[in-house]
């Protein structure tokens, strides 16, 4: 009768164990890897409330992030569409920061992913004299960021032939290893490579969705800095079919707006044509527009945000004010502008405060009005179904709403698009106000009320060039004795300076 001895037992033994290990333990072992190396969501945060508006993340890196290094990378491997880096497209560098202000960086599957938020359309720079450092204003409209030049250098850039692992993954590394970082070989032979070609094909696909835009630049009607045309980039966003739009709705480009004293402002029609009065509705509207979808959305970092904008208030205008000049002015304001725009740059009581205005009466540049549709309206209402936070307040209006006036001063240009570069300008009829002028300065001049625009460039920074004849540009409107542009000159100095109180 055979046995089996001790050593063929062990054997067995070890074949056993070694089965167990290839079919449990190694598998194991390469899911908790995968699980460890890939899992997880983890943005950056930031206790300090103004910290996370200008890094903070709103959700739109899961569906939109790029990855950090591949970012970071671009402008060095894509240099000839963009010899200025993201400087020149007027974003905001803080000392010691490594992403601009109005982008925030998370954690996602396994990839350091960033995206815009906010701030980017809400932050700029004020140089009070041509050689002042330039000081960070929060909440105001963002005058230097040129939105359209940032998107047409990405869909440029991934049209190059350069857009490929060979260059990118190297500018990667070296970027990261100036700060003391680097790839480790999965993200250098797997991950990097995949996400360069899913980046690749998803801004090509992109590119052709905004051929509209493309062909605007084309035309030599370029949207330039401080503006965006914030709905019909959402029309992209819902699918609509571009080239089957009525081309009126295709030039609504309008200033990026200011975001202070939420709290006061709510129940007021908001957006330039005031088509939704619910503050919440109209921040998670913006966090859409940063590549949030209804899974993504961070609420509680939206939250932040929002509760600490409800009572974050404008700056000081932080030039000598003439006071009995802006007394006597007080008088002049509260005949001729009270009614619409409040009591003054903090009390917003006035009959008319938030409502809209028919366009008829207001005779400003109806372009931005047409591109906001009863069907896109409709659509909106879709987003986040489901959700508590469902859109149901998104309306089409027959004008645009009369704002609030505070921070006034560093708002300019003036009108909702951009249109009258100056406060002195817009108390003057249309046949006085500039025809041509440039944007995009952040150097303040005080004695007209709002920014430089004479000057098409400054230490090598281009300017962009607004002609008030194309479309979508018109400065006419808000004319008349109703609107105080028959006011004697004196009269007008006077409202001038009580207005830089605001």
């Amino acid at each position: 009768m055979n046995h089996d001895t001790p050593a063929s037992a062990r054997v067995w033994r070890l074949r056993f164990l070694l089965l167990v290990a290839l079919l449990i333990v190694v598998p194991g072992l390469v899911i908790a890897y995968v699980v460890l190396r890939f899992g997880g969501d983890t943005a950056v945060v930031y206790a300090d409330p103004a910290e996370h508006f200008k890094y903070g993340s709103t959700g739109g890196e899961h569906e939109s992030g790029f990855p950090y290094g591949i970012f970071q990378a671009l402008p060095q491997v894509c240099s000839q569409q963009l010899p200025g880096g993201y400087r020149s497209l007027g974003l905001i560098y803080e000392e010691g920061k490594d992403l601009p202000v109005g982008m925030s960086r998370r954690r996602y599957m396994g990839v350091d992913r960033t995206f815009l938020n906010c701030a980017v359309c809400h932050t700029s720079t004020v140089r009070e004299t041509a050689d002042a450092k330039p000081r960070l204003v929060l909440g105001m409209p963002a005058n230097t960021f040129d939105i359209m030049g940032f998107e047409k250098f990405l869909f440029d850039c991934a049209a190059d032939p350069k857009f490929r692992s060979e260059y990118i993954i190297p500018e990667t590394r070296r970027v990261l290893q100036q700060q003391g970082d680097d790839l480790d070989l999965v993200d250098r032979y797997i991950v990097y490579p995949l996400a360069i070609y899913i980046m690749r094909e998803r801004l090509l696909g992109l590119r052709g969705r905004f051929d509209f835009v493309l062909r605007q630049l084309e035309q030599g009607k370029p949207w330039g800095p401080g503006r965006v045309d914030t709905f019909n980039s959402a029309k992209v966003l819902f699918n609509f079919p571009m080239d089957r739009l009525d081309p009126r709705e295709l030039m609504g480009a309008s200033d990026f707006p200011s975001v202070w004293n939420q709290r006061k402002k709510k129940g007021m029609q908001l957006h330039w044509d005031g088509n939704n009065t619910m503050v919440e509705e109209r921040n998670k509207s913006a966090a859409f527009g940063t590549g949030t979808t209804p899974p993504t959305i961070d609420l509680e970092a939206i939250g932040r945000i929002e509760d600490w904008l409800l009572d974050f208030k404008p700056p000081l205008y932080p030039f000598p004010i003439d006071q009995p000049l802006a007394q006597r002015g007080a008088g002049i304001y509260k005949e001729h502008c009270a009614n619409c725009h409040g009591v003054s740059g903090q009390d917003f009581t006035g009959a008319q405060v938030g409502k809209v205005t028919p366009i008829a009466l207001i005779d400003t540049d109806r372009r931005r009005l047409d591109s906001y549709t009863y069907t896109l309206a409709v659509n909106q209402s879709t987003l986040y179904a489901g959700y508590p936070h469902r859109f149901q307040h998104f309306r089409k209006t027959f004008g645009y709403a009369n704002m609030p006036l505070d921070g006034l001063w560093v708002r300019a240009p003036y009108l909702h698009n951009g249109s009258v570069p100056t406060l002195s300008q817009l108390l003057e009829p249309v046949e006085r106000r500039s025809k041509v002028f440039y944007r995009g300065n952040d150097l303040y001049d005080p004695m007209n009320v709002g920014f430089v625009t004479t000057a098409a460039e400054d230490k090598g920074r281009q300017f962009a060039r607004y002609d008030t004849t194309q479309e979508g540009n018109s400065n006419r409107g808000h004319e008349g004795a109703a609107y105080g542009t028959n006011l004697p000159a004196a009269d007008k100095s006077a409202l001038l300076e009580y207005l830089k109180t605001f």
